[in-house]
């Protein structure tokens, strides 16, 4: 059983993996890339604005010179990505073969759904209090959004698995409630909502992560049940 997740994971983890990284390249990383030009945009405009006023911005540019290491834009930026992708992917594919060894799909496209689950659960509940987000865009404090984050995802979970599998209605309510109480609560925001790059980025942003996570998780559920039965015949 342990060789049938394992097996199952890995392959099917490489697929979506490959799958997330190539949309990315071509939609969701070309925004970031033009974000990044308005947030490089405003040192300079310090750096302007100290040489009038003492060179004060001058010595907040050297502060942010010594950065640790980033992979430059083009192969080293898109190989990182592939690489965080995978381990990603595989990881969330363990998730997924480990239930499937408790229910099992008995056809392929039902991992279609335990997808669209996983999607829901990890992305689309989480991004209704806490978007995506562009470089040079105000945030809450980030032990807080981690908090949310994590409690919301599980909340998701739980409320979905009682809304799937629950046999009574009652656990189904349940269910239902579980859902909400995290948007309830509300998720942490800063003091004040500021973006250097153009609102209009920003909502393409949202709805390029969006869609290219639901491709991924859709190519993930749908490889790792067709995978699993596969083993499973085998």
């Amino acid at each position: 059983m342990i060789k049938r997740i394992a097996q199952t994971a890995g392959f099917a983890g490489l697929i979506a993996a490959l799958v997330l990284t190539l949309l990315q390249s071509l939609w969701v990383t070309p925004l970031i890339l033009q974000a990044e030009t308005y947030e490089s945009a405003e040192p300079a405009a310090q750096l302007e604005h100290g040489h009038e006023h003492g060179g004060a911005a001058v010595a907040h540019i050297h502060e942010h010179s010594d950065e640790a290491w980033a992979p430059e834009d083009g192969w080293q930026r898109t190989l990182s990505t592939g690489g965080s992708n995978l381990v990603v992917a595989v990881g969330f594919a363990l998730i997924l073969a480990g239930l499937f060894s408790l229910r099992g799909p008995s056809r392929s496209w039902q991992g279609l759904l335990w997808g669209l689950g996983g999607f829901a659960t990890f992305a689309l509940a989480p991004s209704l209090g806490l978007p995506p987000e562009l470089p040079g865009t105000a945030a809450a404090d980030l032990a807080q959004r981690q908090t949310w984050w994590i409690g919301t995802a599980a909340s998701t979970a739980a409320g979905l698995a009682l809304i799937a599998f629950g046999r009574h209605w009652a656990l189904r309510v349940v269910g239902v409630v579980v859902l909400v109480i995290p948007h309830v609560i509300g998720a942490p925001q800063p003091e004040v909502h500021s973006s250097l790059a153009p609102e209009a980025l920003s909502h393409e942003f949202i709805a390029a992560s969006l869609i290219t996570n639901a491709a991924f998780w859709m190519v993930l559920g749908w490889a790792a049940a067709w995978l699993y039965q596969r083993h499973s015949q085998a």
